[in-house]
This record gives C-alpha cells, sequence and structure tokens, in this order.
C-alpha cells in the first residue's frame, strides 16, 4: 500500500544526496584556490601594512563575506520555501483527494464484509438497515456532506494528461510558473 510512497522517498533522497555530492564535487577544486588566493593575499598584505593590520583586513573581509553570503542565502531559501509551498499545497489536495476516494469506495464494502462475515450478521444488517430506514434525514445529511467531500478532477493548465506520474516537489514536465 505504501511501497509507492517509500519508492518516492527513496528516490527524492537518493536525488538529493547525489545533486549535493555533485556539487560538492565540483566546488572542491574552487576551494582550494579560494584559500591559496586567501593565503596570497594575507602575505600581500603583511607586506604592505604589517602583521596586525594585515591579518585585522583579512577577517573584517571574510566577516563581510560571510554577511553577505548569509543574506544571499536567505533570500534563496525563502524563495525556495514558497515555491515548496506552492508545490505542497499543488500536490497534497491531489493526494488527498485520491486517498478520500479510495477509502470512501472501500470502506462501505469492507464494513459490510465485516458485518456479514460475524455470527448474527445478517440479523446485525438488518437491523442496521432499519435504524438507517428510521433515520433518513440524518442519512441524508450525512450523505451531502460526504458529496462536498468526494474528490472532482480538476483541468491541468496546458493541456497535459491528467495520468501522467508527476515527479514529487512540482518538478515536472508542465509548463509552471515554479520553475526558475
Amino acid at each position: 500500500m505504501f511501497a509507492g510512497l517509500i519508492n518516492q522517498a527513496k528516490s527524492a533522497i537518493s536525488g538529493l544526496v547525489l545533486k549535493y555530492v555533485a556539487r560538492a564535487s565540483v566546488a572542491v577544486p574552487f576551494v582550494i584556490g579560494a584559500a591559496f588566493a586567501l593565503a596570497a593575499m594575507t602575505a600581500m598584505l603583511i607586506d604592505r601594512f604589517g602583521y596586525v593590520m594585515a591579518y585585522w583586513l583579512v577577517a573584517g573581509g571574510l566577516a563581510a563575506l560571510g554577511v553577505v553570503a548569509t543574506i544571499v542565502v536567505s533570500v534563496k531559501e525563502r524563495q525556495e520555501d514558497e515555491a515548496e509551498q506552492v508545490a505542497e499545497d499543488t500536490d497534497t489536495g491531489g493526494v488527498m483527494s485520491d486517498a478520500t476516494a479510495q477509502a470512501v469506495v472501500q470502506t462501505p464494502i469492507a464494513l459490510l464484509g465485516t458485518v456479514l462475515s460475524t455470527a448474527g450478521g445478517a440479523t446485525s444488517a438488518l437491523s442496521a438497515a432499519r435504524v438507517l430506514g428510521r433515520n433518513v434525514p440524518l442519512v441524508l445529511l450525512l450523505a451531502m456532506i460526504g458529496a462536498l467531500f468526494w474528490p472532482t478532477k480538476q483541468d491541468v493548465p496546458g493541456g497535459a494528461n491528467v495520468d501522467m506520474p508527476r515527479r514529487p516537489n512540482g518538478l515536472d514536465d508542465l509548463p509552471s510558473a515554479m520553475r526558475h
């Protein structure tokens, strides 16, 4: 029952890990190069300003670089969070409606099978039918409330097929405003 969900989670996690490993492997030469550039810049500042002033300048430069990086990362994370929220709202609505439809279809049959398979099940089913018959307005009210929550198929933008498999987190082949 949850095999598809577990497989989606596994593929999403492995994709995420592989993406960050690939990024890290690309970043390693740049980090080493930046370390040598920092060492060369520090040596140059020592020759020009002396040890104490050079180290203060390097520390101030690195602190300013850290502040700029923090601002850039926080803005990027905020944009990603907003895009994820939109994607979750879109995806979760469909998943919940499919799960609700499946539960609504399977629950009455499962309950009827359980009641009829027990000892005295037929008499219990007849007495339940009598109770429902006496409370027809309540039964109709509950049926109307259930109809309000019944899922409906919505048109997919771009005329794409509704049964097309989607990728998690809104990364699908449909044209989307969430794509950067």
